[in-house]
């Protein structure tokens, strides 16, 4: 018989491994649901199902997770959750968003060690052509940001990424129409440099990347790279795009 092939006498750790699994299953049921809607549908669609799709699924999930483990809900949050110290919460918060780069990490390797180089790139590229506009509207959800919020909104949205989270980044040179936004320190680059190695040419995907983000936020905006890895760039930072609406 095969290992844990008899579900009435898995062991302690085979059971818990297998509720974890339940977990990456919802989850990868949960973005092919999505995927498949914007595919047939289109992604303004998608994301209107999304929005109702999550937030009744989403309760469902937690309401039941907390009647098993027996812990109550506030607002839908857990209450153990905002019974945290402060200073947990914010190492929580942070350490969640580390996850999410080093997932991003592993996925590129796993193309990049059996395929190469440029099909890593390729699909990294294409991936944040389908991640940041979601993530722009989780933002605008979450902030509870009107559907054209200009340039002040999409500077709030930048301050709530996950990569802000854990890079340093900060804005410049504003006026009415326009704003640089650089990032003075970011992990991935930080982490090449202590190896010595030369910056990693994310250029192309940043260029994906900004700019759905920011007409994701507004479609009004206008995207412009500075400068970005290959790109030669000062010691302040590692990368700067203007952003900018025409009068």
């Amino acid at each position: 018989m095969f290992e844990n092939s008899n579900r009435e006498t898995l062991s302690k750790q085979a059971n818990a491994r297998l509720i974890l699994d339940f977990f990456h299953r919802t989850m990868m049921h949960h973005a092919l649901w999505f995927a498949e809607v914007q595919h047939q549908l289109g992604p303004e669609k998608a994301f209107e199902t999304l929005r109702d799709a999550w937030d009744k699924s989403s309760s469902i999930q937690m309401t039941r997770i907390a009647k098993t483990l027996g812990f109550e809900l506030e607002n839908g949050i857990p209450k153990p959750l905002l019974e945290l110290p402060d200073e947990t919460m914010e190492k929580l918060r942070e350490a969640l968003a580390v996850n999410w780069l080093a997932n991003d990490g592993v996925w590129f390797q796993a193309v990049e060690f059996t395929r190469g180089m440029n099909d890593a790139k390729r699909c990294n590229d294409s991936c944040w052509g389908q991640f940041s506009p979601f993530e722009a509207w989780s933002i605008k959800r979450f902030l509870n940001l009107p559907e054209n919020p200009g340039l002040e909104g999409l500077k709030q949205a930048l301050n709530f990424r996950l990569y802000a989270f854990i890079n340093e980044q900060s804005f410049s040179h504003e006026t009415e129409t326009s704003f640089i936004f650089q990032m003075n320190q970011c992990r991935v680059q930080n982490a090449r440099k202590r190896k010595g190695l030369a910056d990693y040419p994310c250029k192309s995907g940043g260029l994906v990347e900004y700019t759905t983000f920011a007409e994701a936020i507004d479609p009004r905006i206008k995207t412009e790279c500075i400068s970005c890895p290959p790109d030669p760039h000062p010691e302040e930072y590692f990368c700067a795009w203007r952003f900018s609406i025409e009068e």
